[in-house]
């Protein structure tokens, strides 16, 4: 087939101008073009008063040798790459000694798992969390009677912290060998909507994400492998520096020479087990700071003018980076169009906040983390200094909130004033189980409180209202990424433990559902070929 690229077309465009563009465009009669289908499907909002649909399609003709040929000095018009998803091998062929196993089923560890079992190695899953649906019901719990499962929440369970999201499937790791494509084609498979395999900035949402993660499970146990919830791992069997077994809490040890480290950035207590067993890891930076809601109807207008509201663009998105006057870098994270602020706390007594939208994205408000870049020279002390460096904020925020798990807010416009918050305006927080007005100037490091402070009013420049004085800013935002990088080899091995993969967002190698699922895909691979080879 022919790629064609950059096909521009009105945001308001008839079903059949795109065939019509296509003809135009290559200088076909109709009865050349056989079929064609769409690849990317995305929009150009910098002139929002002229917003055009931008399409990729791949073309099939009767001709395309001597259609490349006519167009071969036109990049735009290519032999459209395989996209397809070729296995590295399989169990047949590797022989396995055992049975691999991955801990954590997050999207790392689902796809790890997946591919795995698509292989035929029949992978052992253990998560420590439960099944999604029984991790929802315990993930209400704290939002709305304020009572936290420190075993079963949003960081922890079947889906890993990305079900409590916005969905979001995409990633800017460059990924020559469409690894994403895959992790996108098995979404689809298992009930996600088809379109994330074509528009720009494709996202499920988590009500929809619950169905699909239980049909991805359902598939793997299908082709032999287990899922084991409630499975804690407290601790490591290493001899020789070659991993030969993980213990589980109240459990035997389970043998095991190949395992896949699919940790989320909140196992806190795993990383602890991982250091005392001789795992090398090292601090990385990561980032911290709060939550803002702005009403999504301001957005979308400072975003898309008077196309405001089209539901074939939906609610509009924003991306920001500010390098304040103190050397700090301070940028949007997780931006959530018209969704909600969630309590995403892992331990008792400690206030951490995250964003999260549905397949809709409906709700009143858009939030987005406006957070500071800070390195291990912010928090000395070792590979797991990050860790309590967090802990502390988190601390501090409960204490701010008023100790119930209510997260301290406060109004932008008193934030830039530097005065607490008595009372909310025009614009009423999301996060459940309550926002505690207060002053939020001591729930950070005053380089970050400096840096944000001059960040909104410069973010105002690129989205008018912005700084609106009744937006609410809501705290903490600190687990932005795993503070720590459990350091792996080319062989995706750890650097001193033979048969152990470090893997996924917590292992400090993604960040996000895309990136975690391709990060699990190659590991997996990696792993695979290392049983043929032996």
């Amino acid at each position: 087939m022919i790629r064609l690229t950059e096909l521009r077309l009105p945001i308001d465009h008839a079903p059949e101008a795109l065939e019509q563009a296509i003809l135009k465009r290559l200088h076909l009669e109709p009865k050349d073009l056989m079929g064609f289908t769409v690849f990317k499907r995305s929009y150009d909002a910098r002139k929002n008063v002229a917003l055009s649909l931008i399409y990729t399609v791949d073309v099939s003709i009767k001709d395309e040798e001597a259609l490349l040929q006519k167009y071969s000095g036109d990049q735009h018009v290519r032999i459209s790459p395989d996209t397809s998803y070729h296995f590295v091998t399989n169990a047949s062929q590797a022989h396995p000694i055992d049975r691999p196993v991955v801990i954590g089923f997050g999207p790392c560890g689902i796809f790890a798992a997946l591919v795995l079992a698509q292989m035929g190695f029949k992978p052992i899953v253990l998560e420590r969390g439960k099944a999604v649906r029984e991790r929802t019901q315990d993930t209400w719990g704290l939002w709305r009677k304020k009572i936290l499962n420190p075993e079963s929440n949003v960081q922890f369970g079947e889906g890993g912290a990305g079900t409590f999201s916005d969905g979001k499937l995409w990633t800017q790791v460059k990924d020559p060998k469409f690894y994403g494509r895959k992790v996108l084609a098995e979404f689809v498979k298992a009930g996600a909507p088809e379109e994330i395999l074509y528009v720009a900035k494709p996202h499920i949402g988590t009500f929809r994400l619950v169905g699909v993660v239980e049909k991805m499970r359902q598939e793997i146990i299908e082709l032999g492998g287990e899922i084991r919830f409630q499975q804690k791992v407290n601790g490591f069997v290493i001899t020789h520096d070659q991993i030969q077994a993980v213990q589980i809490e109240g459990q035997p040890d389970l043998p095991a020479s190949h395992v896949i480290l699919a940790l989320g950035h909140s196992a806190r207590d795993t990383f602890q087990a991982l250091h005392d067993a001789g795992v090398y890891m090292e601090a990385k930076p990561f980032s911290i700071g709060f939550r803002i809601e702005h009403p999504q109807s301001l957005i979308d207008k400072a975003r898309l003018g008077p196309h405001a509201g089209n539901p074939l663009i939906g609610a509009a998105d924003y991306k920001l980076v500010h390098h304040a006057k103190n050397g700090r870098s301070v940028y949007s994270f997780c931006m959530c169009p018209g969704g909600t602020v969630v309590a995403a706390t892992s331990e008792p007594n400690r206030v951490v906040t995250n964003g999260m939208s549905q397949y809709s994205r409906n709700e009143r408000n858009a939030n987005a983390g406006i957070v500071v870049g800070i390195t291990p020279d912010d928090y000395p002390g070792g590979p797991l200094a990050g860790i309590e460096f967090q802990r502390a904020l988190e601390s501090k925020a409960f204490e701010l909130g008023g100790s119930t798990y209510e997260a301290p807010g406060q109004l932008v416009g008193d934030f830039l004033a530097g005065k607490a918050s008595t009372e909310f305006a025009s614009v009423l927080p999301s996060y459940k189980p309550g926002v505690h007005l207060t002053d939020l100037a001591s729930s950070l490091p005053d380089y970050c409180i400096e840096a944000i402070r001059e960040a909104i009013p410069a973010f105002e420049k690129q989205i008018p209202g912005f700084s609106l004085k009744d937006a609410v800013l809501t705290g903490v935002e600190t687990r932005t990424s795993s503070p720590l990088r459990i350091t792996r080899g080319a062989n995706y091995q750890s650097m001193n433990i033979k048969g152990l993969y470090p893997a996924g967002e917590g292992a400090g190698y993604a960040g996000g559902i895309m990136s975690a699922g391709i990060d699990g895909i190659k590991v997996a691979e990696a792993l695979a070929l290392d049983y043929q080879a032996k």
